[in-house]
């Protein structure tokens, strides 16, 4: 298969082989599409190689001084637009140092000594990554601080806890969203893990096996602000785990954000009216002229799964690799990069739409009359007087059956005499202790929704966020 000549001085590996693909099959396998976004950590990587060769001698250090001058000046004129990413390239790497090669001559090609586009991707995507997740962390804090800004302003407004989509007990709409809030927190956390984990230095592990030049791994990679090299060179370039992690963890978020999406989306119809999104995150419809739909959230929630499922093509891809490097490592990036610019766009969009949103806390503590929320509080109000929980519960729930016969909405309902005909412990502050935001106050346990107790979970989670 011949190529198209203006492709062939792109390639790196061109010595070897004398036939190069078709236009066609060479567009197939190039990376370039995916991997130009990287520009700026591929010339790092390579400022900081070319300085480091010159330092032990492999090459000239006015070779390196001039290597380092040009590809400072690419960097500019790729940032400012003066140079644009040759779409026909193979990849970022082949790219840069052709560009390097046309400007320097066979200085150019000095920069390569000791390296392999093996290492020199790995080093580009940990790079890259470094930088991206941290921005990640960043969308995460902001919509956890907006989220516990919600919560803190509605830590005592009362209404129904769900299980199983059934009424269950009366909760505030600010433990509600601090419970929220406590799952970002962990993903915030593992975000900040896979970082410490992905903190090594790739460069110098060449193909597989190193390189026989006086290379300085631990200067190249204090340079370029990793923590230490990598341990083994082989490793270095088979190991993606530090994607898996990361895509799982965006995963995990986007998993998240699906279920607050899903309560959102259950919130805003007719049937619940607890939350009013602002108009300018909902949608109408193009037949029905009184919808207002929650799509933003729908789209969130639906979003999910193509991060669901970057995260299993990374693994499928990974699964039947030999532990070396394959091209098929070439699919990690699409599947890694599209996860966290989806997730980074759905915590914005979660953000503002949550931010914006109003609710109807009337609405809320009035969903908590009717429905026998308060019959765990019956039984504990029993457990209190020194009936065993057990027999307690027993107690609570003939009530519940009591009320039901009786066409009654909340076990308050029974007159005093009716409830001591169940129970003669009963009295009359049984009615004080059955009343939502009673049965809300009582509950001061760590993690409750007692309203002290919600502000201090949101103060905890905002020094969390701040360190």
């Amino acid at each position: 298969m011949r190529q198209d000549k203006e492709i062939q001085p792109n390639v790196l590996w061109a010595g070897r082989l004398e036939e190069k693909p078709e236009a066609e099959a060479f567009t197939f396998q190039a990376s370039i599409a995916v991997d130009r976004r990287m520009f700026r950590e591929d010339i790092a990587g390579s400022r900081a190689h070319a300085a480091m060769l010159g330092r032990q001698g492999i090459i000239p250090p006015e070779t390196a001084q001039k290597l380092d001058t040009e590809l400072e000046r690419i960097a500019e004129e790729l940032e400012s637009g003066k140079l644009a990413v040759d779409r026909g390239a193979e990849d970022i790497h082949s790219f840069i140092e052709g560009v390097l090669t046309e400007r320097l001559g066979d200085m150019g090609r000095t920069v390569h000594a000791g390296r392999s586009r093996n290492d020199q991707v790995a080093l580009d995507f940990r790079l890259y990554l470094k930088k991206a997740v941290s921005g990640l962390c960043g969308e995460l804090r902001d919509c956890i601080a907006v989220l516990l800004d919600q919560g803190e302003k509605h830590a005592a407004s009362i209404m129904p806890g769900y299980t199983h989509l059934q009424r269950a007990q009366p909760v505030s709409l600010g433990h509600h969203l601090a419970a929220w809030c406590a799952g970002l927190c962990r993903d915030l956390g593992r975000f900040h893990d896979a970082l410490t984990r992905l903190d090594e230095c790739p460069l110098g592990s060449g193909a597989l096996a190193g390189s026989g030049l006086s290379l300085d791994r631990g200067a190249v990679a204090e340079a370029l602000g990793f923590t230490r090299p990598t341990l083994n060179s082989m490793d270095s370039v088979a190991d993606r785990d530090f994607a898996l992690e990361l895509a799982s963890c965006c995963a995990i978020t986007a998993t998240h954000l699906s279920r607050f999406c899903e309560d959102i989306v259950i919130w805003a119809s007719e049937e619940f009216k607890f939350i009013d999104l602002a108009e300018s995150w909902s949608t109408g419809s193009s037949i029905m002229p009184q919808k207002k739909n929650p799509d933003f959230a729908e789209l969130i929630r639906g979003k999910s799964g193509r991060v669901t499922g970057n995260l299993v093509c990374l693994l499928t891809v990974l699964k039947g690799l030999p532990y070396a490097y394959g091209k098929d490592l070439q699919e990690d990036k699409e599947a890694l990069f599209d996860s966290l610019d989806t997730v980074n766009s759905c915590l914005r969009m979660f953000r503002g739409m949550t931010a914006s949103a109003r609710f109807n806390t009337g609405r809320m503590e009035a969903a908590c009359i009717g429905g026998f929320l308060e019959a765990t509080d019956a039984a504990e109000y029993l457990v209190r007087k020194g009936l065993p929980f057990r027999k307690a519960h027993e107690v609570s729930a003939l009530l519940v059956r009591d009320c039901i016969n009786a066409g009654q909405r909340c076990i308050s309902d029974r007159t005093l005499p009716e409830l001591q005909s169940r129970s003669e412990l009963f009295a009359a502050d049984v009615y004080r202790a059955l009343s939502p935001a009673a049965c809300v106050a009582a509950r001061k346990l760590p993690g409750g929704p007692a309203p002290e107790e919600v502000l201090r979970q949101i103060g905890e989670m905002r020094r969390l966020i701040a360190s």
